[in-house]
């Protein structure tokens, strides 16, 4: 039993063959790179990561924009959006950001390893040179027989309500928890909710679906300002990941594992 996940070594990974994770995403931020708006400019780093990514299907995002005595301005954002063929990998690139996220996560060194090139290519055809944040985050989604068993499945804490008599009454429900990591100024924001069918707890992330579901958002981040040193942003990735994983199995309970595959 995992006393407290936010000290100490991450423990020793138990995969799970129905693993019940939806989307894990990791963000880098760097200060606004007006050129990243301009097809040409961004045409080498296609070239780069073509071959894994071949998809490219470019979107405009809208930012409002606080200025001066209030005053409120509107800015749109192109977002390259490259996809692999299946489209359960997105590599996305903006003037302020790059992002890669999955729903066919297979294992942590295949997603660090899958940032660390896109943050090489990135490196060598847009060259930012500092960072502004990094974000590592895992989603899991439970549903169907699992969502009834949760009190079994989860931490007494986790499962709040949902292990009294008032969970058959319970529409919705929604937690969050910020937590002060041990590293430098590292954070990790917890949220968990039980949602009703159609419904989600963050749109951009979690697609809605059509059964009553709980989900755990993890999202461990850093906002030290720094160099842009890929080495350096991959192994602190990781050890955001480390501490996520941490959390997770703090959360979960060894028949969470049983049900859901767990090969120790």
């Amino acid at each position: 039993m995992i006393e407290t996940p936010l000290r100490g070594s991450p423990p020793e990974e138990i995969p799970l063959d129905a693993a019940p994770l939806v989307r894990v995403i990791a963000q880098v931020r760097y200060p606004l790179i007006a050129s990243v708006e301009t097809a040409g400019f961004i045409g080498p780093f296609q070239e780069a990561i073509r071959d894994e990514y071949p998809v490219l299907r470019p979107e405009k995002s809208r930012n409002v924009v606080l200025g001066p005595k209030d005053a409120i301005s509107t800015r749109y954002d192109v977002l390259w959006r490259f996809h692999d063929e299946s489209e359960t990998w997105r590599v996305t690139l903006a003037p302020g950001f790059l992002a890669i996220e999955t729903s066919r996560y297979t294992s942590r060194n295949d997603f660090l390893d899958r940032l660390r090139r896109v943050l090489t290519e990135l490196h060598a055809h847009v060259n930012p040179r500092t960072v502004d944040r990094l974000g590592v985050r895992y989603i899991d989604r439970i549903v169907g027989r699992n969502l009834s068993d949760l009190p079994q499945l989860v931490r007494p804490e986790m499962a709040g309500i949902l292990a009294t008599p008032l969970a058959k009454d319970a529409q919705q429900l929604i937690a969050e928890a910020l937590f002060r990591l041990p590293e430098g100024e590292d954070q990790l924001r917890a949220r968990w909710a039980s949602v009703p069918a159609g419904s989600t707890v963050d749109p951009a992330a979690v697609d809605p679906i059509d059964e009553p579901s709980w989900i755990l958002d993890l999202d461990a981040f850093s906002q030290e300002f720094g160099a842009f040193e890929v080495e350096s942003i991959g192994a602190r990735a990781r050890t955001l990941a480390e501490r996520i994983y941490s959390f997770f199995r703090w959360v979960v309970t060894d028949e969470f594992h049983r049900r859901h595959g767990g090969r120790s």
